[in-house]
């Protein structure tokens, strides 16, 4: 059985930002996607708080508007978050 590449050189899944608005903190613009417990089927571990989300917990997943240099796209730095954490960050 051939084992899966890693998701670190799999090229990033496009995310639909249909259903995102646009947040500003402070660094900088980020689009945010709110994820319902139904679609949340994988395990993620919060940037802010370095917990886990468990599978089936509604979350956000964010990533910056503009990405950084060396990045050719901003959902190549989307992150998962709590939706608590994502909301107490500045």
């Amino acid at each position: 059985m051939a084992r899966r590449p890693s998701k670190h050189t799999r090229p990033a899944r496009p995310l639909s930002s249909g259903h995102a608005t646009a947040a500003t903190k402070m660094d900088g613009r980020w689009v945010v996607r709110s994820i319902s417990g139904a679609a949340a089927l994988k395990s993620y571990r919060c940037p802010e708080c370095h917990q886990p989300i468990a599978p089936g917990t509604p979350h956000v997943v964010a990533w910056p508007a503009e990405p950084s240099l060396l990045v050719t796209s901003g959902l190549e730095e989307r992150r998962h978050w709590h939706t608590s954490c994502w909301q107490r960050r500045r």
